[in-house]
């Protein structure tokens, strides 16, 4: 007679605010109830993870929590390992370092894998910084692209500015991008330097905090203005030609 098989677990996608905010006005009641029946997460740093979970009401203490690190540089043969708790039957709560997990973030990878092996993956509801940019720019919110991080180098950054820019115009689709925030500023006048007048560029910066700065402007506009305070931030960076 054979023994029946456990349960798989939940892969719980678990965002987290997107600075100081506090957890009331980003995560709802619900979603914290939730996590404080998970004991395993996989996160991108322990450090900042330990920090945001400590805020959970009714988690047992830290300490007694397991936190394996999945990040940029974790190697894809130590995937299968992450998956080990879903696979005997306890839920998985994966972060990501700031906002939603899998997301211009390294969980995607374990979330794809979970889909593999029949695990149900659960996103649960927290900020998005790419859709709350979108929704506060004013630009074209039916068609639209996130590509992430530009290149770094000055020529491919100013050759992809202006690919984005003729894409954007011919498919009247909004460009989503963003930046290491200690590049904002740069990237902001290579923008500038690049593109047409009329084109129009949103900058969305700490969004959900208290400094939260969103604006819209012809890159015309923009030139005739003060740049703002955007070094070292993080920011969103819409175009639409």
């Amino acid at each position: 007679m054979t023994g029946k098989m456990n349960p798989k677990g939940r892969l719980y996608l678990v965002p987290t605010p997107l600075g100081e905010s506090g957890l009331p006005p980003v995560l709802p009641a619900e979603v914290q109830q939730r996590l404080s029946a998970i004991r395993h997460f996989v996160v991108e740093h322990s450090k900042t993870a330990r920090h945001f979970l400590k805020q959970i009401a009714g988690l047992p203490p830290l300490a007694s929590l397991e936190l394996m690190e999945l990040s940029e540089h974790t190697a894809a043969k130590v995937l299968p390992d992450l998956l080990a708790p879903l696979l005997n039957g306890r839920d998985v709560g994966l972060l990501s370092e700031a906002g939603c997990p899998a997301v211009a973030d390294p969980g995607a990878s374990l979330v794809r894998l979970a889909h593999q092996q029949g695990i149900q993956v659960v996103p649960l509801v927290g900020p998005s910084a790419i859709l709350l940019a979108l929704m506060a720019s004013g630009l074209n919110g039916q068609r639209f692209c996130f590509h992430g991080y530009l290149p770094v180098v000055q020529d491919a950054r100013d050759e992809k500015i202006l690919q984005l820019e003729k894409r954007s115009r011919q498919e009247n689709e909004t460009q989503i991008f963003i930046e290491t925030p200690y590049r904002n500023l740069r990237l902001l006048e290579a923008l500038l330097q690049r593109c047409n007048a009329q084109t129009q560029l949103c900058i969305a910066c700490n969004l959900t905090l208290v400094d939260e700065y969103v604006f819209t402007r012809a890159i015309g506009e923009w030139r005739q203005n003060s740049l703002p305070a955007i070094h070292k931030r993080p920011a969103v960076f819409l175009l639409q030609g």
